[in-house]
C-alpha cells in the first residue's frame, strides 16, 4: 500500500481511548487492512504534523450477527494504537 491518504480510515473515539490518550498520549485509528506499521507512522506524521514514537496494530475479527433466521458476518478490520512524542497532540480528538 503506497497511497498514504488511504491508510487512515477514521479515528476511534472510545472511553478506553480517552483514558490512554490522557495517561500515555496514545491515539486509536481504524486503518486499511493492508497497511503496515511504517505506512501508518508516515501517514500520521504527514497528516497531523506530529512525531510518532511507536505504532501497535491488531486485526479485529468481524462479529457474526443474526437478523431473525438469517445470519451474516461483519467485515474484519485493523486497529492501530499510535503513541506520540511528549508534547504532541492531535486536535481531532480534543473536540469530542
Amino acid at each position: 500500500m503506497k497511497d498514504l491518504s488511504k491508510v487512515i480510515q477514521r479515528p476511534l473515539i472510545t472511553e478506553r481511548g480517552s483514558d490512554l490518550r490522557e495517561k500515555y498520549n496514545q491515539y486509536f485509528f481504524q486503518v486499511a487492512p493492508a497497511a503496515n506499521k511504517h505506512e501508518i507512522k508516515q501517514a500520521v506524521e504527514l497528516f497531523f504534523g506530529v512525531k510518532v514514537e511507536s505504532v501497535r496494530t491488531m486485526n479485529m475479527l468481524g462479529k457474526v450477527k443474526r437478523l431473525g433466521r438469517y445470519s451474516g458476518k461483519r467485515a474484519d478490520w485493523k486497529k492501530a494504537v499510535v503513541t506520540l512524542a511528549e508534547g504532541d497532540s492531535i486536535d481531532v480528538f480534543d473536540n469530542v
